[in-house]
């Protein structure tokens, strides 16, 4: 896959707070999660590494995201995307993860809404591309159906079988790094059904909330703010269902590109997946993304691989009036 002619960087015309009249964006879903890929006019950056990059953008463009993703132009499902220069020889593109609630280290559904945004323009093609994110560089392939396969960052179980106790009862699950950190959690004794979506958010909203008071945490004290609640396919020829609760209060209607690499690397410390073998993982939605893993270079970490379809929706223009009270977006209590 080759990356053609990509508009990066802050073009002339900058608005106060660093979004500018010539911001274009592309909007896409991956399973019914979507995402707004920023193709031009996004906010300069000058730190070399991605994580410094992400950095500068929380500290000085926050605004920025907010006019983007959050209320009355976006929503707390929105996953924004910043496309930077690389920041590695070799790759074509850097790339910052957003969302209503702040920043993402990664994204699999917006990896994989950025390759097809990107194709739709015609900025790529079919064969390998690889992007620089702040937790590590990914590699994509852009294939002639559509589907993007995607090889995450390695992922890792950092526990397992974790007690927690959550209102009067006690739950068990995985502490495990996917691009983020995620708890996940199969004796939860819930429906995993859309219509259950209001329950099944507060509930993970209150195992969050445990984990914090009980000191359960990842690697170097990292909160869990991730959630995943595991359980049975409704669809045989799929091999589980899960329900995601991202940061703050929304959910993923996809099947969670780094929840579910984090799923792979539990299911194969706990040899419950072999190398190779094809996961199915099914979204609360019905939609599904497929995976397998290989092992990584260091020992105790996978390396997923994610196969689903991203579709795009809209690609336009931002436009933010000097005299509309919101137009930099609704800070999300």
């Amino acid at each position: 896959m080759t990356l053609s002619a990509l508009p990066l960087g802050l073009p002339a015309g900058v608005l106060p707070g660093g979004l500018d009249t010539t911001t274009r964006v592309v909007d896409s879903h991956t399973g019914g999660a979507p995402t707004r890929v920023v193709v031009s006019g996004g906010p300069a950056l000058y730190g070399v590494t991605m994580a410094q990059r992400l950095q500068e953008l929380r500290e000085h463009h926050d605004a920025w995201r907010r006019a983007l993703v959050t209320a009355p132009r976006g929503h707390d499902g929105l996953v924004g995307a910043l496309l930077t220069e690389p920041e590695r020889p070799g790759s074509q593109a850097g790339v910052i993860f957003f969302d209503h609630h702040g920043y993402l280290g990664m994204c699999g559904h917006g990896t994989i809404g950025v390759v097809a945004s990107l194709a739709h323009l015609g900025k790529v093609r079919p064969g390998p591309l690889w992007l620089d994110t702040p937790v590590g560089t990914v590699h994509a392939e852009f294939a002639l159906d559509g589907s993007v396969s995607l090889e995450n960052v390695p992922a890792f179980c950092h526990q397992s079988a974790v007690e927690v106790e959550v209102q009067g009862r006690t739950v068990h699950g995985d502490v495990a790094w996917g691009g983020n950190w995620f708890f996940i959690c199969e004796d939860h004794g819930l429906v995993l059904k859309e219509d259950e979506a209001p329950r099944l958010t507060a509930f993970c909203q209150h195992l969050r909330e445990a984990l914090k008071a009980q000191g359960i945490t990842g690697a170097e004290g990292a909160a869990l703010e991730q959630i995943q609640l595991t359980g049975t396919a409704l669809d045989p020829a799929h091999d589980s269902r899960n329900f995601v609760l991202m940061a703050g209060a929304s959910w993923d209607r996809s099947a969670c590109g780094t929840g579910t690499s984090a799923r792979l690397a539990c299911l194969a410390a706990q040899g419950r997946l072999q190398a190779g073998e094809v996961w199915r993982q099914e979204s609360i939605t019905g939609s599904v993304m497929e995976a397998h893993w290989q092992p990584a270079p260091q020992a105790g970490q996978v390396l997923p691989t994610l196969v689903a379809r991203a579709y795009v929706m809209m690609e336009g223009t931002v436009v933010i009036q000097q005299d509309d009270p919101l137009g930099w977006g609704v800070s999300p209590v």
